[in-house]
């Protein structure tokens, strides 16, 4: 099986999923919680390298205030000594991407301190998307290209001012929720991504499902721009 470097998730669908059970949009984003942790291992069984989950975008902000306070704690139970110790043991590096000047201190020092303490692991890297939008990326680059007055600006150096800069493009995006967009994630990354979409909400994307995308990518015919000889 042809499996992908790196994999990128649109996380869709949690509070769709609660509604639908006659729960409160929260109860989705608990449950959803629970899936990173299970395809994140799946994913490093299966040899995927990266694996970036966009979990909070810089427009979910507009949300109800009651529902992004909730989001923002997110992070501090998630990343608690006991899970962060799971990921620790299972060779996991976490990584973060996207702005770091809006959320709340706690907020941020949770994610830093799971960085800190999984950062000699060197299996697979899952990075979370937390209050990440790419055109955010795009501006916050252009802007420190301009403050360090550089003469010539060509794609590779655009690419090491971006969040990104440590991680491959993307081979395979998923989105779950049904919708097919890309809502503002990864758009230079996933410029030659595969896409995928799928109808499961993320609170019910299980690493069955994980396998299926994986499986689907193995059908595609990755070109690049370029002619295969045989075609």
């Amino acid at each position: 099986m042809n499996v992908p470097q790196h994999i990128a998730i649109i996380l869709d669908g949690n509070g769709r999923w609660a509604t639908k059970q006659g729960l409160k949009r929260t109860a989705g984003h608990e449950e959803g919680a629970k899936r990173i942790k299970e395809v994140a291992l799946k994913a490093n069984m299966l040899g995927v390298k990266y694996l970036t989950l966009y979990c909070f975008s810089t427009e979910n902000w507009k949300r109800s205030k009651s529902e992004v306070a909730y989001l923002m704690e997110m992070p501090g139970r998630l990343l608690n000594n006991k899970e962060v110790n799971n990921f620790k043991n299972e060779n996991i590096v976490l990584n973060h991407i996207g702005r770091k000047t809006k959320m709340p201190a706690k907020t941020l020092a949770a994610i830093n301190e799971a960085i800190n303490q999984t950062k000699h692991n060197s299996g697979l890297v899952l990075t979370f998307a937390f209050d990440y939008g790419a055109v955010e990326e795009i501006v916050t680059a252009i802007n420190e290209m301009l403050t360090a007055q550089l003469s010539e600006i060509d794609e590779k150096t655009l690419f090491n001012y971006l969040y990104t800069k440590d991680l491959p493009a993307v081979d395979l995006m998923i989105r779950c929720g049904g919708e097919q967009r890309l809502s503002n994630f990864l758009l230079l990354q996933n410029r030659y991504a595969e896409l995928y979409f799928t109808d499961k909400f993320w609170s019910e994307f299980d690493e069955n499902a994980l396998l299926t995308a994986i499986l689907d990518y193995n059908n595609r015919n990755r070109r690049f721009g370029g002619v295969k000889s045989d075609e």
